[in-house]
């Protein structure tokens, strides 16, 4: 099979590049920009490609298949000629079921959660030694990439996005896998750009709920009243499990399952629903708790989802993924609860759209107010870039509404305010989609005294 993947250096497209060049077929790409680590990915496979840009010729009769990445636009030449010799063009979700609708595919959606359960589900495969194809969202330790497709394995693990497909497919990821077994983790409102209203955004997860198969599963979460309604209103004959939070205790730092009576190496409410989601899909995979029990206790988390950065006797320094209100609560609450006696510094970066969109802001009213202090960061030239318009500090604290936010528009500033701060006996979390304008975050675990 030859395939092109027009827009290659993307976190996913990368990985279905590496991932189709491993099963046997010959892989070429492009892109107008491909940055780390996506270029030494590429490179180390022999798949970088040997100019940056779009080049018409790259495209030919021979090829099987191009598959279109989000980043480029309707009008690359590289898209016009494989229309205009009638190449079969794919998203790269589309290619993704091609390459899977004869396996029992497990699809995981909701605004949060996801890559977490993805997570623990390809964590608890692999533990068994159980193979299966997979797409999630996040590098996992011991698995080389975030892509996997093979001939020989009967079972597709994948984490469904419901943002758009590419450029001249709008549909959301999650409505073109198809699942077997889904799982619906939670709604709250994100992606205003392409959804404007609330109503529109729960349709996505209707619609997703519609198209599983007719003799599938549904696992959902039913302490989020929106899945919930959404799970029972569905007219699918499908099967139904909901799952909530399971008991557990705290004890000196450690969150353990009453149940099962283990310790985990992760912790919050929102992970231990995640957890028991994840174990509803194992036993849906002939998994019994048992054996679930037993591989989860050393699940140590997704890359950036509550990833701890460094940490000593007195004080612990976290990153997140977390960017949306429901996120910052759940994320802030986890920290807190799991060490009450220590005060926590919350820090969030307003980077995707929906964060930056004014009308959107007030969404965040009291997201932070468990943390001790609250620090929202923003860079006015994300907000240029962006075409958005402009939003000043005074209306940032507003919208987050609680007393102890501040906000910083200079990351050098905000960076700085942290090294200046007594750490003894208090926690660091940084959570953003971005970096904070390229900050270090092991440089500045060392120089706040942590290392």
């Amino acid at each position: 099979m030859k395939i092109h993947l027009i827009a290659i250096g993307g976190s996913a497209m990368h990985n279905l590049a590496i991932a189709l060049h491993k099963k046997g077929f010959s892989v070429s790409g492009s892109d107008d920009e491909i940055i780390e680590p996506s270029r030494s990915r590429l490179s180390a496979y022999g798949l970088l490609p040997g100019k940056l840009g779009w080049d018409a010729a790259n495209i030919y009769p021979d090829l099987d298949a191009v598959i279109l990445g989000m980043h480029a636009r309707n009008d690359n030449p590289e898209l016009l000629k494989a229309r205009e010799l009638g190449l079969k063009i794919y998203s790269y979700p589309e290619y993704i079921y091609e390459q899977t609708k004869n396996k029992s595919r497990v699809v995981i959606g909701g605004s949060h959660g996801k890559t977490t359960i993805t997570a623990m589900i390809l964590h608890v495969l692999h533990f068994h030694k159980i193979d299966c194809d997979y797409l999630v969202g996040a590098q996992l330790e011991g698995f080389d990439t975030m892509v996997k497709l093979s001939q020989e394995t009967t079972i597709a693990v994948i984490e469904g996005d419901e943002y758009l497909s590419s450029p001249i497919d709008r549909r959301p990821k999650f409505h073109l896998y198809r699942p077997d077994i889904a799982v619906v983790s939670g709604i709250a409102w994100d992606h205003i750009n392409v959804f404007p209203t609330f109503e529109n955004y729960s349709e996505q997860f209707k619609i997703f709920i519609d198209l599983i198969n007719p003799t599938g599963t549904l696992i959902y979460c039913s302490v989020d009243p929106e899945v919930k309604k959404l799970a029972e209103r569905t007219e699918n004959p499908i099967r139904k499990l909901s799952y909530g939070i399971p008991e557990y205790k705290i004890a000196d730092g450690k969150t353990i399952l009453i149940q099962a009576g283990i310790p985990l190496l992760i912790f919050g409410e929102h992970n231990l629903m995640n957890l028991n989601g994840a174990r509803l899909v194992c036993n849906e995979l002939k998994i019994t708790d048992e054996q679930f029990y037993l591989a989860i206790q050393s699940f140590s988390g997704a890359a950036k989802r509550l990833e701890l950065v460094a940490k000593n006797e007195r004080s612990a320094f976290y990153k997140d993924f977390a960017h949306s209100p429901s996120k910052l609560r759940a994320t802030t609450a986890a920290l807190k609860r799991q060490f009450p006696d220590r005060k926590l510094i919350a820090c969030m970066e307003l980077h995707t759209f929906s964060s930056l969109n004014e009308e959107f802001l007030n969404q965040y009213k009291n997201s932070m107010e468990l943390a001790d202090e609250a620090i929202v960061y923003f860079n006015p030239h994300t907000i240029e870039h962006k075409k958005l318009k402009s939003i000043h500090p005074e209306q940032v604290k507003a919208a987050f509404g609680s007393s102890n936010i501040s906000v910083y528009t200079n990351s050098t500033d905000l960076i700085s305010e942290l090294k200046n701060k007594d750490w003894k006996n208090s926690n660091l979390l940084m959570m953003s989609s971005g970096n904070f304008d390229g900050v270090d975050f092991k440089k500045l675990a060392k120089e706040i005294g942590l290392v």
